[in-house]
């Protein structure tokens, strides 16, 4: 994978500028009576060229650029933003800020965070690596790896693209309490999705690959042949009848559970009270093996950060410890309204880790013995409230630790907070493609409704 680094600006605008702005405009909005104030400045471009039967489908080219402003009366807050960098339009964002501030009701967990949170170490965590990658080179690429699908089965009978994306950005927050930070960072990937065909049978999927540096992204042959081999797999798929068995699910997918386990101890849902897991601090809420860390600082990380979007310092925590959840994710606001102090979690988790097993992904098969392999999900059967959890799949029936073949047109159900007690295993086939690491997780006992 090609990888080089070009001399010529990347951005249209240098740091300093963007830092500069984001400094005139908490004077103008002490100056027009704001108590307090934070400003997010940022500027970014992307490049997404698409090929579907060797032919180029789209090319996409984006050059973005925005700020915000919230503003603090007292108690009172309000919020404005605009992509117009001129002197004369960020002074009417600000007085537009202030304007709502004015209407809006005290609200006395509102402000800026508490100055002795705020960051004032901020490592280079690697974040930023530049692809040049001109046009023609993006469009070879996409056609290598939508090509290695086609040719990988000769059951392969259409393609719905390849694409290769880059992206690069920079921003700058700050507050009138002193604190101003920001970093350049990138976020590369390649995809191909494509459909195969055997008598009447049609099935499609796809694969994917994300990095911040290009030179981590495999080979574009390979993400081509792993499409091809998923969907193919796919082909003859039957129903099941409706039972309660072992659900394994398929490492792509088991990072959707972390999601959910993070949205229900997030602030926002626990001091809403609509949350499965309310009053939960301290409790076992997992099967005893479970362990789950929150970590910001991994170079070149997906989500790593040295501060949260409110500029609260990072920092390692573990979540959950032989079962046992021992922090939630705030941030500043939502903090104060369940009486406690943020945990740098403004804008969500960081690099959320759950600590691997030591089957791969043939160990967990062979556990599980009988049972359904999941891999994909569809619908969103999730009641916050109550953990109930219904959703579409499709997968693979598995007897003696065998896949024996492809099922579809089937409704997993179970409630959250059995699934997460009664997850028996974790795998090491971790895979990295967002903020929420993990490998396949076999949870016992749930049921299948099937035709």
């Amino acid at each position: 994978m090609n990888n080089l680094v070009s001399s010529a600006p990347r951005f249209s605008h240098p740091a300093d500028v963007l830092r500069n702005i984001a400094l005139d405009m908490l004077d103008y909005a002490k100056q027009r009576g704001a108590s307090a104030a934070s400003v997010d400045v940022s500027e970014g471009f992307g490049q997404s060229v698409t090929v579907r039967q060797g032919a180029v489908e789209t090319i996409e080219y984006n050059r973005d650029k925005g700020l915000g402003i919230t503003v603090y009366i007292g108690q009172q807050r309000g919020n404005a933003s605009t992509s117009d960098f001129t002197p004369q339009a960020m002074r009417d964002t600000v007085d537009a800020a202030l304007s709502i501030a004015r209407y809006t009701a005290k609200d006395d967990c509102s402000g800026l965070p508490d100055v002795d949170m705020l960051a004032r170490d901020c490592p280079d965590m690697d974040l930023y690596h530049p692809w040049d990658l001109p046009v023609d080179a993006a469009i070879a690429l996409a056609q290598q790896c939508e090509q290695a699908a086609l040719d990988a089965d000769a059951r392969i009978r259409n393609s719905e693209g390849a694409t290769v994306n880059l992206h690069e950005a920079q921003f700058i927050t700050a507050n009138s309490l002193g604190f101003i930070g920001g970093f350049p960072s990138s976020r590369h990937s390649l995809s191909c999705a494509v459909i195969a065909g055997q008598d009447d049978a049609m099935e499609r999927d796809y694969w994917y690959a994300v990095a911040r540096d290009a030179k981590d992204l495999p080979n574009v042959q390979q993400i081509g042949r792993i499409a091809a081999e998923r969907t193919v797999r796919r082909l003859n798929a039957r129903q099941l009848k409706t039972m309660q068995v072992p659900v394994l699910f398929e490492a792509p997918i088991a990072s959707g559970l972390l999601g959910s386990f993070v949205n229900a101890v997030s602030g926002g849902s626990l001091y809403r009270k609509s949350s499965f897991l309310l009053d939960q601090l301290d409790q076992t809420i997992f099967a005893p093996h479970i362990n789950i860390t929150d970590v910001p600082d991994i170079p070149k990380g997906l989500a790593s950060s040295p501060f949260d979007n409110e500029g609260v310092q990072t920092q390692r925590r573990v979540i959950v410890e032989n079962g046992v959840l021992h922090g939630y994710f705030l941030g500043s606001y939502s903090a104060r309204k369940l009486g406690m102090r943020s945990t740098g979690n403004a804008g969500g988790n960081h690099n959320l880790i759950l600590q691997s097993g030591t089957l791969d992904f043939a160990g967990l098969l062979n556990t599980m013995s009988r049972g359904l392999l999941v891999t994909e999900l569809l619908g969103q059967g999730i009641n916050s409230v109550t953990g109930d959890y219904s959703r579409g799949a499709a997968g693979f029936w598995v007897e003696n630790g065998e896949i024996q073949y492809p099922v579809q047109e089937i409704t997993i159900a179970g409630n959250l907070k059995d699934m997460f007690r009664n997850i028996a295993a974790v795998g090491n086939d971790v895979l990295v493609q967002g903020s929420r690491q993990c490998g396949s997780i076999l949870v016992e006992g749930m049921t299948i409704a099937g035709g």
